[in-house]
This record gives C-alpha cells, structure tokens and sequence, in this order.
C-alpha cells in the first residue's frame, strides 16, 4: 500500500479513492475506475475518424467494406489498448468494489465490449466497426469531469461552471453516444445481407442492442442527476 500511494502515477490515476469516503450518484459511477484512459483514447478516436476522412472522404468512409474488413490508420492499435483498458478498468472496479447493485451497468458496459473487441482483434474484422462505437467516449469527458469536480467538492449548482457542464454533458449523450450507438445498429440491420455468414453479425447485433439498453438507462441516471441538483439549485435561493 505505502509503495502505490508513494507512486505519482498511482496517485493520479487511482490515488482519488482514498480520499474521504463521499456519496457518488450512480451517473457519476457510470464513468468507471480509472480516470486516465478514457479522455484520451476519445481524443485518439476523433484523429483517426478525422485523418480517414481527409483520406477517403465522408461518404466513402462508411462503406461495408470499409467498416467490416478494413482498419483505418492507427484504429487496430487503438483498439488493443482499448481492450486492455477495459480489462484494467473492470479488473479495478471489481478489485475496490467501485459499482453498486446486483447487475452493475458498467461492468455489463465493459464485458460487453471485452468480448466483441477480443473476437474483432482476434479474426481481424469490424474494426472500424468498433472504432465508431466508441466515439461515445466523447460524453465519458464529461462524466469524467463531473466525477472530479464532486470528489474535489465543487457541488455549487448555481454555478456557472456546474451549468455548463451540464449542457455539455447532455449534448455529447445525445450526439456522440446515444445518436452514434443508434446510427450504428441502423448501419448493422441495413447492411445485413452483406455480411458473411458467421458469428460477426449477430454478436454485433446482440453488443449493440446491450449498448442501446445500456444508454437508456445511464440517460435515465443522468436525469435523476440532474434533476437532484436543480432541486438543490432551488433550495439554495
């Protein structure tokens, strides 16, 4: 223990948990164990769409054979670290018992994606497929910088800062994971008939039905959230 503690990394990206116990809201579980992965693996999502972009254009970007048998630049080294990543985050959360309930939404998040990303990397396909589906780590800055700002005391809801993140909050669940995960089952049942038959598609299917269910739920947690502290807003005036 005295050796972690003494770590500048340890402290940085998991030091947070032995601070003074506090009461955290279900949204702000929803982020996760470590703090360090997920802000910039979004980043690394947004520079590989952007650079595929500038290369094939918008449109061809999301051909099947593009999505199904290809792997933009940089996007099969991404999703090795983001499989690691997701190993690590559940292996941490489960190691500190950083969830509640008996069916914890994150841990069914990661497994979900634990096992889609190790058959992806393992036979070779939907790479980009996968690429696409964690755009959604856009809104996880968010709920990252929630997370923070509550452990670090930060709670006014009058602020200026706490109502911006609000709207940004809201804006990337909507866009970058709700609207994305939604486009992509769309894409899967659309492009249907072009897959080969094997396990590909209906794994695919099946991870993002659970994403989608996943989503609605955290959305819900998100507004009971929110609504907490605009209830607090009113008391404080």
């Amino acid at each position: 223990m005295e050796m972690m503690e003494g770590n500048p990394f340890y402290l940085l990206f998991g030091g947070w948990r032995w601070l003074p116990k506090m009461e955290i809201d279900r949204a702000v579980e929803w982020n996760g164990g470590d703090d360090g992965g997920n802000p910039l693996s979004s980043l690394l999502f947004v520079l590989i769409l952007i650079n595929q972009c500038h290369i094939k254009g918008f449109s061809n970007m999301f051909e099947h054979e593009q999505l199904f048998g290809g792997a933009w630049l940089g996007a099969y080294a991404s999703l090795c670290f983001s499989c690691g990543y997701f190993a690590y985050d559940q292996l941490d959360m489960l190691l500190y018992r950083l969830y509640s309930g008996w069916i914890p939404g994150i841990l069914v998040h990661h497994l979900i994606l634990l096992v889609c990303f190790t058959l992806a990397l393992h036979r070779n396909v939907t790479i980009n497929y996968l690429i696409l589906t964690l755009i959604c780590e856009l809104h996880s800055i968010f709920l990252h910088m929630r997370k923070v700002r509550r452990i670090a005391g930060f709670g006014d809801a009058k602020s200026r800062m706490v109502k911006v993140e609000w709207v940004l909050n809201w804006t990337t669940f909507f866009i970058a994971r709700f609207g994305s995960h939604i486009l992509i089952t769309y894409k899967l049942v659309a492009d249907a008939a072009k897959f080969r038959k094997g396990i590909e598609l209906p794994l695919a299917l099946f991870g993002m039905v659970g994403m989608n269910l996943l989503n609605i739920i955290l959305g819900l947690d998100l507004y009971k959230a929110y609504k907490r502290e605009k209830n607090e807003r009113k008391c404080q005036e």
